[in-house]
């Protein structure tokens, strides 16, 4: 699995850097400049404001944990995705693992980041949808709406699994903690712990409505993001259909969630989305860039601020010869 994460984001890296080149990578790097250190400084303070949003929505389906802590864990999350070369789910792993380090149960951190997944992804789905109709609207005869009408399907049979499977999730979760952390985790009550924790947070329908609603405002606040990119390149782009675009982009990422950092993933759909909503491909690209930038600029600190806190914590370790933590 490493060899092959390695293999595709080679390859990612390959096609994204064939695009740039394509599309004269003078132009695109021009177009990426434009936006000037106070827009770049604005994509990041917007990008901040969208951490404390999904920290809240992680917070919304964890009752009873500080919302702060959550709210650096998805940062960690976040981070680990997009600036290291892992999957999601090693995203995933790294964000709970995060928040133990906080003082969060490990149970808790672990159940709590598969119930924000599900919510997550149920708002993914319909913020996929929503691009579909904008596309089927303003662009009808677009030969992109059949892959992006299969793609939305799939979606929405990852959605339904995970609310109406969650159980089957959890089985799996505890199969695969007994597996990956042998001894340790049956010693910490790994199977009976883990299982009441995903028994009590996804008992409430209500706190993941909530959750999911949180991160669908998440979801069109990344599109607006976008938004503003494109009008600090100097782009008169309409609002919805930037929307429709990052909605459907963020679908297309998604299911290529086995390439690391959606290397090259990322940059294609820019351009081929962009071509369907008016977007000249070098601006499209030049966005992209702006978001490759904005996520290094942000994710490096964090994920050093992390390790720094886990290097603390190893040494506190040590003194004091004992360590309730894998």
């Amino acid at each position: 699995m490493k060899r092959l994460s390695l293999l595709l984001a080679l390859v990612g890296l390959a096609v994204a850097a064939a695009l740039v080149a394509w599309f004269d990578a003078g132009q695109v790097l021009r177009a990426a400049l434009a936006v000037g250190w106070r827009g770049f400084l604005l994509l990041g303070l917007w990008q901040a404001g969208l951490f404390l949003l999904l920290g809240l929505a992680w917070a919304v389906v964890v009752p009873g944990v500080r919302p702060g802590r959550l709210v650096w864990g998805r940062m960690v999350r976040d981070a680990a995705t997009t600036c290291l070369p892992f999957s999601p789910v090693g995203g995933f792993v790294i964000g709970a693992r995060a928040v133990t380090v906080l003082g969060v149960p490990w149970p808790t951190a672990a159940a709590g980041t598969v119930v924000d997944v599900t919510a997550e992804i149920v708002a993914q789905a319909l913020f996929s949808l929503f691009g579909l109709v904008v596309l089927v609207l303003l662009r009808p005869g677009s030969p992109l709406l059949a892959p992006a009408a299969a793609g939305l399907g799939l979606l929405m049979l990852v959605a339904a699994g995970a609310v109406l499977f969650r159980g089957a999730i959890g089985r799996l979760l505890r199969g695969l903690g007994g597996r990956l952390l042998g001894e340790w985790f049956h010693r910490h009550g790994g199977l009976d712990a883990l299982g009441a924790e995903l028994t009590r947070l996804y008992a409430s329908p209500r706190r993941l409505t909530l959750g999911a609603a949180l991160h669908l405002l998440a979801w069109f606040g990344t599109g607006v993001g976008t938004w503003v990119s494109l009008r600090l390149l100097g782009h008169d782009a309409d609002l919805v259909s930037v929307l429709a675009l990052e909605a459907l982009l963020d679908a297309l990422v998604g299911a290529a969630f086995v390439v690391p950092g959606a290397a090259g993933v990322q940059e294609a759909g820019y351009v081929g989305l962009g071509a369907a909503f008016g977007v000249p491909p070098e601006l499209a690209l030049g966005v992209s860039l702006l978001r490759r930038a904005r996520d290094l600029a942000l994710g490096l600190p964090i994920l050093l601020a992390w390790q720094a806190m886990e290097w603390r914590r190893a040494s506190l370790s040590r003194r004091t010869g004992s360590s309730s933590q894998p």
